[in-house]
C-alpha cells in the first residue's frame, strides 16, 4: 500500500522556501540600499578590487604576450631544423694514432636515403683563415663552407646581391657570401661589397652577396660577425678532407622533428665506432623550456597581483565592520521583527560579496579594455586567456566571501536587547 504524503509536511516545506526566496530577494534588495546610502565608503573600498582585478588581466596578458614573443623568436630560427653536432670519440690507426671520428659526407648522404622526412640538409666545413683586403692589410676571418640549402635551413636573409646556388656548388666557383656586420666593416656598405674580390692563400674569391641572421642569436649561432660563406665544395681544398663539424638538416613537418632526429642520430651512430658520440640539436628542446619559463613568470606576477587582492579583502573588511557598527539600532529592529541570526549574517555577506564582485567586474573590464583596444586600433595582436577573467572574477567572490564572514558574523552575534538600546 503506499504510503500517503503528509499535506501538512509538504506545506511547510513549501512555506520555508517561499521564505528562503523571499528572504534572500530582501537581502539582495538591502544591500543595494546599503550602496545607494554610502557611495562615496563603497566606491573607495571598491578601488582595491578594481586595481587588483585590472592586475590580474594585465599581467596574464603581458605573460601570454611575452611567451609568445619568446615562441615566435626562437620559432623563426627554426623549428624543423635539425643540428648534428660530434662530441668525442676517436679512431686508433697506425702507430696508436688517435685521429677524430668526425661525420662526413657520407653520413649526410645516407641520411638523405634513409630518412624520408630530410627535405634539405648542408654540411659544414669550418676554418679561419686570415685574408687580403688590399693595401697590405689582412683581416682574420671565419670561412663556413656549406651547401646552397644552408641559406633555407638557417632562413638566413640576403640584404644584398645574392646566395651561391646548385651550378656555382658543382661547377666549384670561387664565390662567397660575407655576413653584413663584416661586409660593412671591410667595405663600408652592403652593396658596396658585391664583385668584390677577397684572396684566401691565394685563391681569389668573387663576393656575390651579403646575408645576416634574421633574428639575433645572442652569440648561440654559428655564424660570428666576421664569417664568410662558401660552397662546400671549395672549402675541401683548404681542408683537403672529406669531415664536417656540423650537418644540418631540414624535416618536412616540425611536429616530427623530435622522432626524425632520432632516426637521423641512429643512421649516423651506424656508420662509425660505438665509442663515438653525436648529438642531435633541435629547436623543440629550447621551445618547451622557453615556454615552462614564460608559464612559470606569468604564475609568478600573477601571485603578486593576487596580493593586491589580498589588502582590498582587508579594506572590504574594514568597511563592512564600519557598516556594521553604524547599523546597530537596524540590526535590532530586524531582529525584533523576527529576522534569525543567519538572516543578518546572510545580508552582510551578500553585501561583501557584491561590494568585491562589482569591483572585480570594474577592473576585469578596465583590463580586458587595454589589450582589446591595442587590437582594434593598431596592427598587433595580443593574445588575451579568456580564463584570466574567469579567475579574477571567482577571486573577487572568494575575497568577499573570506574578508565578509567576519563582519556578518559580528553582526548576527549582536543581542537584540542591547541593539535596541544602543545609541
Amino acid at each position: 500500500m503506499p504510503k500517503l504524503l503528509n499535506p501538512k509536511s509538504s506545506f511547510d516545506r513549501t512555506l520555508a522556501s517561499a521564505r528562503t526566496t523571499m528572504v534572500f530577494s530582501e537581502v539582495v534588495q538591502l544591500a543595494i540600499d546599503s550602496f545607494r546610502a554610502s557611495k562615496v565608503r563603497f566606491l573607495l573600498t571598491m578601488i582595491g578590487m578594481v586595481i587588483g582585478s585590472a592586475s590580474i588581466i594585465l599581467v596574464t596578458t603581458l605573460g601570454l604576450t611575452g611567451k609568445q614573443y619568446a615562441l615566435d623568436l626562437i620559432s623563426s630560427i627554426g623549428t624543423n631544423m635539425v643540428e648534428m653536432q660530434y662530441s668525442g670519440g676517436s679512431v686508433v690507426g697506425a702507430d696508436n694514432v688517435s685521429t677524430p671520428d668526425y661525420m662526413t659526407r657520407e653520413d649526410l648522404t645516407n641520411v638523405v636515403e634513409q630518412v624520408p622526412g630530410v627535405v634539405a640538409s648542408s654540411p659544414m666545413l669550418e676554418q679561419h683563415e686570415d685574408i687580403s683586403v688590399g693595401g697590405g692589410i689582412t683581416k682574420e676571418t671565419m670561412f663556413l663552407g656549406v651547401s646552397p640549402q644552408y641559406k633555407d635551413i638557417r632562413n638566413l636573409a640576403i640584404t644584398a646581391g645574392r646566395f651561391f646556388d646548385d651550378q656555382d656548388a658543382s661547377g666549384h666557383a670561387k664565390v662567397a657570401v660575407i655576413v653584413e656586420p663584416f661586409a660593412r666593416l671591410l667595405f663600408g656598405s652592403d652593396s658596396a661589397a658585391i664583385d668584390q674580390t677577397i684572396s684566401v692563400r691565394g685563391i681569389p674569391l668573387t663576393i656575390v652577396g651579403v646575408f645576416k641572421m634574421r633574428i639575433d642569436t645572442f652569440g648561440q649561432s654559428e655564424v660570428s660577425d666576421q664569417t664568410i660563406l662558401i660552397p662546400y665544395t671549395v672549402a675541401r681544398y683548404f681542408t683537403g678532407t672529406d669531415t664536417v663539424k656540423e650537418i644540418f638538416f631540414s624535416v618536412s613537418d616540425s611536429k616530427m622533428v623530435v622522432p626524425d632526429s632520432k632516426k637521423i642520430l641512429a643512421v649516423i651512430k651506424g656508420n662509425h665506432r660505438p665509442n663515438s658520440v653525436y648529438n642531435a640539436f633541435v629547436m623543440t628542446d629550447v621551445l618547451n623550456k622557453m615556454a615552462q619559463i614564460a608559464d612559470m613568470l606569468t604564475i609568478v606576477l600573477t601571485l603578486g597581483a593576487f596580493v593586491t587582492l589580498i589588502v582590498s579583502g582587508v579594506g572590504i573588511m574594514n568597511s563592512m565592520l564600519a557598516n556594521v557598527s553604524s547599523r546597530i539600532r537596524e540590526i535590532g529592529i530586524r531582529k525584533a521583527m523576527g529576522a534569525t541570526s543567519r538572516e543578518i549574517r546572510m545580508q552582510f555577506l551578500t553585501e561583501a560579496v557584491f561590494l568585491s564582485l562589482a569591483g572585480g567586474i570594474v577592473g576585469t573590464l578596465l583590463g580586458l579594455a587595454l589589450p582589446f583596444s591595442v587590437r582594434f586600433l593598431t596592427p598587433f595582436t595580443i593574445p588575451i586567456n579568456p580564463w584570466s577573467a574567469v579567475i579574477a572574477l571567482a577571486t573577487s567572490v572568494v575575497v568577499g566571501v573570506i574578508f565578509g564572514t567576519l563582519p556578518a558574523n559580528r553582526a548576527a552575534r549582536l543581542d537584540p536587547v542591547e541593539t535596541l538600546k544602543y545609541e
